[in-house]
């Protein structure tokens, strides 16, 4: 028993396996709130489970279903659309603000604090907001423009349906930029000014050490936040649900939004669980892409590109 103790005692108290102690809350919050959820949505795809009945196994019936599925077809199209076109203009805008910002300027801490505000709204009020913003009879925009003389009548942003997608989409870009300029920002003053005291030195102009300077050195920060944003936009719910509920006629309709509105809204949990699984490759592609890219490039290791 003595020697048991004092095992036991080495092990509690081994540098070695002091982080493992630390982990394991994080890992035991993970497997609850994280692996075990997803697991049962992927089980619960392979069944017709419905909400008051565990289901039976039909194998991938449910899957063959969404395939076919013009709504889901819908849905994948608008949500790849969504996220590729936000995720591009989220990019462009904040990496200029990150460079705007990183510039000597008056009142510089109020207006970082300034464009830090679309980020922490609640989603739900933001959403509210948008929609009085892209209302049919009241909408601000129209009247501005009417008021200018540039069109005739109010426009219908939530009732057509290209009209709508460019509207949500502007919506999660104006949420979204302020989570990648300030990161972008943090990025940028971790960089050394030796380097670009020597690149004016060669004489090399302003966009010449955004070039081969800022951005390679800001790459890696540039792939793990875009990655976050990625994931971000593609499983949006909130801004969705509330100022188009997938509308009109299902032309908004995200992944996220069709599971729930299949599972819940629909009873339909085997449906909707399918639904909430395809996007499972999406988001691990997204996810692998920039491994791989960090990987190969090593920036971390500060090896080169060959």
């Amino acid at each position: 028993m003595t020697g048991e103790h004092g095992r036991w005692r080495r092990l509690r108290t081994n540098r070695d396996w002091l982080g493992f102690w630390f982990m394991l809350p994080a890992a035991a919050f993970l497997l609850l709130f994280l692996v075990y959820p997803l697991g049962l949505g992927i089980w619960l795809s392979f069944t017709d489970a419905r909400i008051g009945s565990p289901g039976n196994w039909i194998g991938l019936e449910n899957y063959e279903w969404i395939i076919g599925d013009a709504k889901f077809q819908t849905a994948v199209f608008f949500t790849l659309l969504y996220t590729l076109v936000a995720s591009a203009f989220k990019f462009a805008i904040g990496l200029y603000l990150a460079l705007l910002l990183n510039q000597a300027m008056p009142f510089k801490a109020i207006i970082r604090a300034v464009v830090l505000i679309p980020f922490i709204v609640p989603t739900v009020l933001s959403a509210i907001a948008f929609w009085w913003i892209f209302d049919p009879q009241f909408s601000v925009i129209s009247w501005s423009l009417k008021k200018l003389g540039w069109i005739q009548g109010n426009i219908n942003f939530l009732g057509d349906a290209w009209n709508a997608r460019w509207s949500v989409i502007f919506a999660n870009v104006w949420r979204g930029v302020p989570f990648i300029a300030i990161s972008l920002l943090a990025g940028l003053q971790t960089l050394p000014p030796s380097l670009y005291e020597a690149a004016t030195l060669d004489g090399a102009t302003r966009w010449q050490m955004f070039r081969y300077v800022t951005y390679p050195l800001l790459t890696p920060i540039i792939a793990v936040v875009m990655t976050f944003s990625v994931l971000f936009t593609f499983t949006d719910f909130q801004l969705i649900k509330v100022l188009t509920n997938g509308g009109p006629a299902g032309s908004t309709e995200l992944m996220a939004t069709m599971s729930y509105n299949t599972a819940i809204l629909g009873s339909r949990i085997g449906e909707g669980s399918a639904v909430s699984t395809a996007m499972v490759p999406f988001l691990l592609a997204a996810i692998m892409f920039s491994w791989f890219g960090l990987q190969r490039r090593k920036w971390q290791h500060g090896e080169s590109n060959d």
